[in-house]
């Protein structure tokens, strides 16, 4: 195997660990006004990520990073021609953090509120746009032969691509109601419980309709494995939270995250993005990669700094690990 075959998986690695631990990130900040009655239950809700939330973004800085020193034709022709979906996605991701920061500076409810809004939207909307946006990586985009994106916006906003987005989007969003259900107690536990199950069966019909379209239009064996096992892994969530077990159904909620995202590259290898115009202007992990010095260097530090992030975020999450639930929320002044 090339060096630029393994950053092709390191890169579908730090996408899938992105997708796990920032879906449910999402998924509690559109939760906020599905599961939430009133504010005291939102302050539960946005304090199960309180300690992590920013901790898990760090995955998408890395993901882009070791895109942009791995595949830098790959970096250029992405974030050229998705310019400005990733442009939203990036001041959302801004105005999140304000919004988590800046919520409770200040008493006012209509403060808080204004603040609150915009976190539910803030998650919401780029839950969608990564669905939107993977789905035209894997669908293939008009790339032309000097490896420059031809299209305009209304190319990415494709069937294929929508339904992406709703895919991203209902499976965030469940995946979120059972981390809310591992992290809480009392009525809001329950009640989590039974979103799960009703958002996870939209997902299941949702996906299922998504993987199966991927798989015919460009699947393969592998790729096949992936999708039966994401499909599986579904379906023991679902009944999982159903049956009140929260932490394996959130495992397999994760199990089904890592293998989609890993059927999107299995499909996709070895382009890393296909043009829609002529397969000979696909950009390739072979044409879009760095010199072989350069991607030795990076293996090097990657091997060196990963296990650190690892570490670290593991105990994070182990010294964050208890539940919460109103009780332990001060009424508001």
């Amino acid at each position: 195997m090339e060096l630029h075959d393994v950053w092709f998986v390191l890169i579908a690695v730090l996408w899938t660990g992105y997708f796990f631990l920032e879906g449910f990130d999402f998924g509690i900040g559109v939760l906020t006004k599905l599961l939430a009655r009133d504010r005291k239950e939102r302050r539960v809700l946005i304090n199960t990520i309180g300690p992590v939330w920013d901790g898990n973004e760090v995955w998408l800085l890395s993901a882009g990073g070791a895109t942009f020193a791995a595949f830098p034709e790959w970096y250029a022709t992405l974030f050229s021609g998705f310019y400005l979906p990733l442009l939203v996605i990036l001041l959302c991701l801004i105005v999140r953090g304000v919004a988590f920061e800046y919520r409770a500076k200040r008493p006012e409810e209509r403060w808080q509120a204004n603040w609150e809004h915009a976190i539910f939207w803030t998650s919401l909307i780029p839950a969608f746009l990564w669905g939107v946006a993977f789905g035209n990586i894997v669908r293939g985009v008009k790339i032309d032969a000097d490896m420059e994106y031809v299209g305009n916006l209304w190319d990415l906003l494709n069937p294929y691509a929508i339904l992406g987005g709703l895919v991203t989007l209902s499976l965030f969003t469940f995946h979120g109601a059972v981390f809310a259900g591992l992290k809480t107690v009392g009525d809001i536990r329950s009640r989590a419980r039974g979103l799960a199950v009703k958002l996870g069966l939209a997902t299941a019909v949702l996906a299922l309709g998504f993987l199966v379209w991927t798989q015919a239009e460009n699947g393969n064996v592998r790729s096949l494995v992936a999708m039966i096992i994401a499909v599986v892994s579904l379906v023991l969530a679902i009944g999982a939270v159903s049956a009140g077990r929260e932490g394996w159904s959130f495992a397999f909620s994760g199990v089904t995250i890592a293998a989609a995202v890993a059927m999107l590259f299995l499909t996709l290898f070895p382009n890393v993005m296909p043009s829609s115009l002529d397969d000979a202007w696909s950009l390739t992990v072979s044409n879009a990669s760095s010199s072989p010095y350069t991607l030795k260097i990076m293996t090097w530090c990657a091997g060196i700094a990963t296990p650190v992030v690892l570490l670290y975020q593991g105990w994070t999450y182990w010294v964050f690990r208890k539940r919460i639930g109103t009780h332990h929320i001060a009424d508001a002044h």
